[in-house]
């Protein structure tokens, strides 16, 4: 496995993170300790949940999996690298008006709770808002995150979904706080999603914060199952969007076969090419997907398949505003 620092932090972390959006969901318990202790053998100790996981009325679940992974000991807990999130609805009777999603510092205080009880644990590494919410002040926010950051709780503040402008303001009012600010931001990227090239990805590499691509392999579109689905496996899509993607995926394919590797391999290593990338997410819905992936980090792609990934894949054609202006 290989490592890089999280953003400007001293924190390092493997360059593939383990995605646990499946556990409890796709994957029963007893697979998904299967994974994570594999994961851990492999090296990899950068581990992703969030508090909504489980999903509607079993939201939670996933973090109570993996509490009781770290409850086995061994350990496991002292070898990750936790990252959860909150901002999605959690609420319960008792919270009325304030139960909505959302962030403040009575849902960061109340979230940041639960998640540590249903993970077992006193502390987590990367505490990330799951979404931005330009209605909350950021003096708020870095307060509370202070607070936390103080007691021992957390360790680092990530964000995800949140646009260049976003980073900017953030990282403007923490150094006006004097804090840290964000060392991560967790966004979608992929081939299929390039995006983020214009402002995102440019702005967390001059900002210093490390960029973890989640869904790298477009919701299994990716993954080469889409055109050819086999047994057991969930169809990459609906139907409608595998066919808008035909074309490219075809192409893709035939690269893929040209070079010898798995289009989802190729799809992974692909993201780690972009200098602000730290880590794309894996979410295995099995060990032997998880064994499958784990190639990723060695593979490096020739400047000749780029260029042929570029033609099938064509991004927005660089940062702004050279992508679109002189």
């Amino acid at each position: 496995m290989k490592y890089a620092r999280l953003g400007r932090s001293g924190l390092k972390v493997s360059k593939l993170c383990l995605g646990t959006m499946n556990f409890g969901v796709d994957t029963d318990e007893k697979e998904a300790y299967r994974i994570m202790d594999a994961a851990l053998d492999a090296g990899i100790n950068f581990f992703d949940t969030a508090n909504v996981y489980g999903w509607g009325k079993n939201a939670g679940k996933t973090e109570e999996i993996i509490g009781r992974w770290f409850a086995q000991g061994g350990g496991r807990r002292e070898k990750v690298v936790l990252a959860t999130k909150f901002y999605g609805d959690m609420s319960d009777e008792t919270d009325g008006p304030n139960g909505e999603g959302g962030l403040s510092a009575y849902k960061l205080r109340r979230h940041l709770e639960g998640s540590l009880k249903r993970l077992q644990t006193d502390h987590i590494e990367l505490y990330q808002m799951h979404h931005v919410d330009r209605s909350v002040g950021w003096d708020e926010l870095w307060e509370a995150f202070g607070v936390a950051i103080h007691q021992g709780k957390i360790g680092y503040v990530g964000s995800s979904n949140f646009a260049g402008r976003d980073l900017v303001k953030a990282q403007y009012e923490a150094k006006a706080s004097r804090t840290l600010g964000l060392v991560s931001e967790q966004h979608k990227y992929s081939l299929l999603c390039r995006l983020p090239e214009l402002e995102v990805l440019p702005a967390a590499e001059e900002l210093g914060i490390g960029v973890i691509a989640w869904s790298p392999l477009d919701g299994g579109l990716l993954s080469g199952h889409a055109l050819k689905p086999v047994a057991g496996s969930k169809r990459a899509g609906n139907p409608e969007r595998v066919e808008r993607h035909r074309a490219q995926l075809e192409a893709f394919e035939a690269l893929c076969r040209d070079i010898g590797e798995s289009e989802a391999n190729v799809a992974l290593a692909w993201t780690l090419v972009h200098p602000a990338m730290t880590a794309p997410i894996i979410g295995p819905r099995t060990l032997e997907q998880l064994e499958g992936a784990l190639r990723v980090v060695e593979l490096e792609l020739t400047d000749d398949v780029l260029r042929r990934i570029d033609e099938i894949f064509p991004g927005p054609g660089g940062s702004a505003p050279k992508a679109y202006a002189w």
